[in-house]
């Protein structure tokens, strides 16, 4: 067995998104859908009905009274918000293991997904962009791959940091060549056999902007800054950190200016504490 097989074949492995999260996303795509849509299906699950009520009533979300049911969420939240509660809690059981082979304790990747997914739904709504559902999810299962990755990452990365530091590789082109996938690609497997649109697989997979096409694209651009900015911020970074290319021209095309990147950056690390609060409930 080849090692692209042997990964394939740990894909399932990984604990599958829930069903009832691909219900809440389909439904968000429709525009004919409403909050009593969202409702009925949260409230079919008493489990996540109780995750979401820990979380409303976190100070990340600083709420003047406490929620008590989720249409109270809902209606005090917004249905977005809501939404993206049941999205964190159900990626949470994959990503909050530590990644040894990336240099990443307990917690970390997930810490950084929970943060770029924050910062992408910022950035998609000042950018008028008409998925934000789903560039917070791409965002928050981007580095699925690496959860796979890990070990073969672990067993090669003394020839992976070799062809990043003396051959001009970025980290992701290492992998690819040492190992013969690398992880945005892995991820974007994963979010295929997990029954995610041809969309959403293509954001995971080109979130570092590695399709030519995705620089040109909205909701990638708007994942691949967030994916940055957590970096720059040195959320999550690992044995990876800053060996990926920096595409300027991606800012220039958002209309982000340096002094923007960096009230981004402000904004979020005085947010951090509060998503410490809710990375918290949701452990």
């Amino acid at each position: 067995m080849s090692a692209i097989q042997e990964l394939i074949k740990e894909i399932d492995n990984l604990k599958p998104i829930p069903a009832v999260v691909n219900q809440i996303i389909a439904v968000t795509e429709d525009p004919k859908s409403s909050m009593a849509d969202i409702a009925r299906i949260v409230l079919y699950d008493p489990v996540l009905t109780a995750n979401i009520l820990r979380m409303s009533n976190s100070s990340f979300y600083a709420l003047p009274r406490r929620v008590e049911s989720v249409q109270e969420a809902i209606t005090m939240l917004g249905v977005d918000q809501v939404i993206d509660m049941v999205l964190m809690k159900s990626g949470a059981v994959n990503l909050t293991k530590g990644q040894a082979g990336y240099g990443l304790h307990e917690g970390e990747l997930w810490k950084q997904a929970v943060a770029s997914a924050l910062i992408a739904r910022d950035l998609a709504e000042k950018k008028g962009s008409t998925h934000k559902q789903m560039v917070f999810t791409a965002a928050l299962l981007k580095d699925i791959g690496k959860v796979i990755l890990d070990r073969f990452v672990g067993d090669a990365f003394s020839r992976i940091d070799d062809l990043v530091q003396n051959k001009g590789y970025t980290f992701r082109e290492a992998e690819k060549k040492i190992i013969g996938i690398d992880h945005a690609e892995l991820g974007g497997l994963v979010a295929k056999m997990w029954d995610f649109s041809p969309r959403m697989v293509n954001l995971i997979k080109n979130h570092h902007l590695n399709d030519e096409e995705a620089r040109n694209d909205l909701e990638s651009q708007i994942l691949y800054v967030a994916d940055n900015v957590c970096m720059m911020m040195g959320i999550g970074g690992g044995a990876d950190g800053l060996a990926y290319r920096f595409h300027r021209d991606v800012l220039e095309k958002l209309g982000i200016t340096p002094h923007d990147l960096q009230e981004i950056i402000a904004t979020f690390g005085s947010e951090m504490r509060q998503v410490e609060d809710l990375l918290n409930v949701m452990g």
